[in-house]
């Protein structure tokens, strides 16, 4: 039997037992009056700090290069990034139009709004920027259907467009210019969307200009720089609601019309959007669960409300102090509540099951509350400790977050324990448990409570061999250091992003670099398109256009053949034209064009069209309203050629230009104030496989270390994250190794408190390798809890078993055991419920703690007995 000797601690928890129990009602006054005011100094002082920008320290390297890049170019950095799509390139073009100008108008809630691929500059000059080869094809087409559009700038309605169609397919004398299946599929496509119940306009410019008036026929993005407020929960929220309600209010305008709303600024909104929904519903379910388990451990109303009254006092003092020591909350910091639950009440709850074991036994409410002290006080303590040790490890690392957390998380446990040893006696006092029953544990038979003593050998050997076999598996673990991948798969922000990862112009993951004049960033621009994971480099000078007086002469000829044309066009159609009339009337020319077997159209084509046309005015008539259905159909065919011939109108007007030339508005995205040029490189492949991403900016490193963008902070991020919880563990492993090698002046004690630490360690590595759930920024955050719930749980068990054997008793049984089983129990509530929710962050953080507090407690009821070398 190990003797006790009586410690300073001791002697000390004495004293303050002494001292509660003369002036119980003097504390609790005190505690509730100094609680009051701390809630006050918290409500008025404790801020929160949400930008995840600041989380890791701003000398790593990444972080200054980031920070150099943002500050050349400030509109570029933190922005929401809008995808505009439409049934045709002209509704597409427009809607991105008017979602620019609506958010510009917003000047409190946005910095800066634009289209990078759509201005009056590139509208103006967008021939020029075409192929030579492309630009001859595209005017010899536009040549071709000049007969056509000046028929049409004459009679702009429904009659004029099929007439100019008839005449050409009756046409026999001469072969004609311009090919009519395309225009007839088109026609018949419109008509036959309408006869649906669908509405579907007619795209000129896919017609007559080939998609070459924009840079990209079925995607626009809208880049829109919102104006964060990191004071609140959602920095974004009021930039984001606007954007929702400009795009709701476009998208309810033209049905055909999609935006969603994504980049990084989104992501991170609909993440704490997502958390706070998914923690609310946990948390829930959570405290339901916590209150059910507590009540089965504690089987007493009184020490329920004790428990939680220590709680709520304990979370109070804790934000006290990290309004006082750090002065803000920041998105990983404001896990201190949680973690304080899950450690915290583990102290009340202990000393309450010890408690209520002496007063089962029948020892007056002062005896047992100075065996409660004297019981478990000093390894409480050592726990304390042991655990604060934990969390302190992580101050000095570069990730500035979890740091934070260790200040806040450290000092919460000392409070805790602080609290269980003062205010629960006095409530103790004040509220004494009479006459509880003995709770016999029906779900513990004696097989079970005596495995670990009869069964040493075996479970020695499987535990070794987990081990072993454990460490092998370990060999596979790995950092997932995209955090596209916490978040909920399936919102409109993540779904977007990955699908621009899949991009090779629009990428969000594509990098980008500084050079000091602009034939340095050529220089690197060239090196970076010769490497394989690269599809181009960017810079200021690719906007000068090439071979420009060969194009500026070839567009010369098409305005002056196009001109007159284009100058007349009508704006809007008419109001009474006979739209049946002009279906009747060109239903009878595709009879007779079929009938004489027009070579100017493939027969097919024709004899659907003309029983499309039939189909349509029988269903139009018999409509409520037929004349709106015959100018809708006008309209969908003929709506957007305005659009489009203004377009090409202004892009006859392109002049020469040079650098100098290009507009500020443009100039300013890649040329700073200061005389910095950005080079933007975008990737060749698909970015959401982790592979090419890390290919990509390994690639793009070796010819300038100084690139940026997200992939590049994101693996940064994820050596730094992995690094600094290496750095603090290591030092946490040996600060805790030494603090019980002083207290119980024993290696054989120490490693048997150690022990079964590391094997719950590597087992819940080594399920989460097996399961695929990959370490990433959320779930490592766990780790401290596991760390402090494992050592705490070592210690308590190895002074019962140490400290406690004169009383007969077998450890499973007793007041020990079940604090420890009920508190992980609770523990294991308050997280598992995350595991169901739709963050996928917070998700794998509940599944990670559901494996390690199981292992946590097997390995210290089943192993730590089993190495004692204890007997029942």
């Amino acid at each position: 039997m190990t003797t006790h000797h009586t410690t300073f601690l001791d002697t000390f928890l004495h004293w303050c037992e002494r001292q509660v129990i003369r002036f119980p009602w003097t504390l609790l006054i005190v505690s509730l009056l100094l609680c009051g005011a701390i809630s006050y100094h918290v409500y008025n002082h404790l801020g929160i700090n949400t930008n995840t920008a600041e989380m890791l320290s701003p000398d790593l390297p990444f972080q200054q290069n980031q920070r150099r890049i943002d500050k050349a170019f400030p509109q570029d950095a933190a922005t929401l990034i809008l995808i505009v799509e439409a049934g045709t390139p002209e509704e597409t073009t427009i809607a991105a139009s008017q979602l620019q100008q609506q958010l510009g108008k917003l000047t409190d809630r946005f910095g800066s709004v634009y289209i990078p691929t759509d201005n009056s500059f590139f509208r103006q000059q967008a021939l020029l920027y075409l192929e030579q080869a492309d630009l001859d094809t595209l005017a010899k087409k536009l040549t071709d259907a000049q007969p056509f559009i000046g028929h049409l700038a004459q009679n702009y309605h429904l009659a004029g467009l099929f007439e100019i169609i008839s005449l050409a397919l009756n046409k026999r004398d001469e072969n004609l210019p311009m090919d009519l299946n395309p225009l007839l599929l088109a026609i018949d496509g419109n008509i036959n969307h309408q006869l649906m119940g669908k509405s579907k306009r007619l795209s000129w410019q896919s017609l007559l200009a080939e998609d070459k008036l924009n840079t990209d026929a079925n995607r626009t993005l809208v880049i829109a720089k919102p104006k964060l407020d990191f004071s609140e929960i959602l920095p974004a929220d009021a930039a984001q609601t606007s954007a929702r309600e400009a795009v709701k209010a476009i998208m309810t305008e033209n049905q055909s019309v999609k935006v969603r709303i994504t980049g990084e600024t989104a992501l991170e909104h609909e993440e704490l959007e997502s958390v706070t929904t998914g923690a609310q519903l946990a948390g829930i379910l959570s405290l339901v669960l916590v209150f059910v388990v507590q009540w089965i451990g504690l089987r007493s109303l009184k020490l329920l409300s004790i428990t939680y009254i220590v709680l709520i006092m304990g979370l109070i003092v804790t934000a006290g102090f990290a309004a006082i020591t750090v002065g803000h909350l920041n998105v990983i910091s404001i896990a201190f509540a949680t973690l304080y639950i899950g450690l915290g009440v583990d102290y009340a709850v202990h000393i309450c099951l010890y408690y209520r074991e002496r007063r089962v036994r029948g020892y007056t409410n002062d005896q047992a509350i100075h065996h409660s002290m004297s019981g478990v006080g000093s390894s409480l303590f050592l726990c304390a400790l042991t655990t604060a040790l934990g969390f302190l490890s992580f101050i000095p690392t570069d990730y500035a977050g979890v740091s934070e957390l260790g200040i806040i998380s450290g000092g919460g446990i000392f409070i805790g324990l602080f609290i269980s040893v003062t205010v629960l006696p006095a409530l103790f006092c004040v509220l004494p448990v009479n006459n509880p029953k003995p709770i016999h544990s029906a779900f513990a038979p004696k097989f079970i409570v005596t495995l670990p003593f009869h069964y040493s050998t075996p479970i020695r050997i499987v535990s070794v061999l987990l081990g072993i076999g454990a460490c092998v598996v370990l060999t596979n673990l790995s950092f997932d250091s995209n955090p596209v991948n916490l978040r909920d798969p399936n919102s409109e922000s993540v779904s977007s992003f990955k699908e621009l990862l899949k991009s090779k112009n629009d990428s969000p993951f594509a990098l980008v670099t500084l050079a000091n004049n602009l034939d340095e960033s050529k220089a690197i621009a060239a090196k970076m398109v010769q490497l394989p994971t690269v599809h181009e480099a960017v810079t200021l000078a690719d906007f000068v256009a090439k071979d420009q007086d060969e194009k500026l002469a070839t567009i010369e000829d098409l305005s002056l053949i196009l001109g007159n044309q284009l100058e007349n066009f009508g704006k809007t159609l008419p109001e009474n034209s006979n739209q049946k009339q002009a279906l009747v009337t060109f239903s009878d020319e595709l009879k007779k064009a079929i009938a004489e077997n027009s070579p100017n159209a493939p027969l097919v084509t024709l004899q659907q069209l003309q029983q499309r046309i039939e189909a349509f005015i029988k269903q139009a008539d018999s409509s409520a309203n037929p004349g709106a259905s015959y100018s809708l159909l006008e309209n969908n065919m003929l709506g957007l050629l305005p659009y489009t011939l203004e377009r090409l109108k202004t892009s006859l007007t392109a002049t020469a230009f040079g650098i100098d030339d290009i507009p500020d508005y443009i100039r300013s995205h890649w040329l700073s104030v200061n005389g910095l040029y950005k080079i933007l490189i975008t990737p060749k492949q698909d970015l959401n496989n982790p592979k090419n991403q890390k290919a990509f900016v390994a690639d793009a490193q070796k010819v300038d270390n100084k690139v940026s963008g997200l992939p590049v902070a994101n693996q940064a991020s994820g050596d730094a994250v992995v690094k600094a919880f290496i750095q603090a563990f290591g030092s946490a492993f040996i600060a805790i190794v030494l603090v019980l090698l002083v207290i119980y002046r024993s290696f054989k004690q120490t490693a048997l408190v150690i022990m079964p630490l590391v094997l719950a360690a590597l087992l819940t590595g080594a399920t989460n390798v097996l399961l695929n759930n990959q370490f990433n920024f959320a779930n490592i955050i766990a780790l401290p809890l596991l760390l402090g719930l494992g050592i705490d749980s070592s210690i308590l068990i190895m002074h019962r078993l140490h400290f406690n054997v004169q009383e007969n008793e077998n450890l499973l049984q007793s007041s020990t055991t079940r604090g420890i089983i009920f508190s992980s129990i609770t523990t294991l509530c308050s997280f598992s419920s995350l595991s169901f929710t739709s963050h996928q962050g917070m998700a794998s953080m509940g599944l990670l703690l559901s494996i390690g507090l199981f292992f946590t407690v097997v390995c210290s009821l089943i192993v730590l007995p089993a190495f004692s070398g204890k007997r029942v």
